[in-house]
């Protein structure tokens, strides 16, 4: 399992058994989110939930990127459609970081299929279709780490306490 540098600040707070659950996971906000203007209102959703944001760019990204991106569809049918659509403007990249994150971001994400996703969720609230459905998270540990380094450089990830980590994540008050 890749290993991942992680905030001092926020480990300092936690107990052994909890900093084996901290994680860092990437995000992308995707065109139909710029188009649409939509961009504040994903970043509030990340906000509102508390987690902590520890990188972002606005970025475009070239077909090299998104072929080793999506390499595990490039075969199917509708590739090259999704790879015109993702170069259309530019993208939002956000890394956040906390415990057991991966699995948080994806609960505000909702389903791949926004028309399946759990009402309240960004893709249910936001979007009708794949790949127009707003936004990329991290499925996994693994895919996390190739990530992030696919689209940040280790300068670009900050490292530093947010006031609110101990009384989400430490023993509170």
């Amino acid at each position: 399992m890749p290993v991942i540098a992680f905030s001092r600040t926020l480990s300092a707070n936690l107990s052994p058994k909890n900093m084996a659950d901290i994680q860092r996971t990437l995000v992308l906000i995707k065109p139909d989110a710029l188009q649409r203007e939509l961009v504040g209102e994903v970043l509030s959703r990340f906000e509102r939930k508390g987690l902590k944001m520890v990188a972002m760019k606005m970025t475009h990204l070239d077909e090299v990127t998104l072929t080793e991106h999506y390499d595990h569809i490039k075969e199917k049918s509708f590739f090259p459609s999704l790879v015109q659509y993702m170069r259309s403007t530019p993208v939002v990249a956000i890394v956040y970081e906390g415990i057991e994150i991966i699995d948080e971001v994806r609960k505000v994400v909702g389903a791949t299929n926004p028309r399946k996703a759990d009402a309240g969720t960004i893709r249910a609230d936001l979007s009708m279709n794949v790949p127009s459905n707003m936004v990329h998270a991290s499925d996994s540990v693994e895919a996390s780490a190739i990530e992030i380094k696919r689209f940040f450089q280790d300068s670009e990830l900050f490292a530093y306490e947010k006031l609110t980590d101990r009384f989400h994540f430490g023993e509170g008050i």
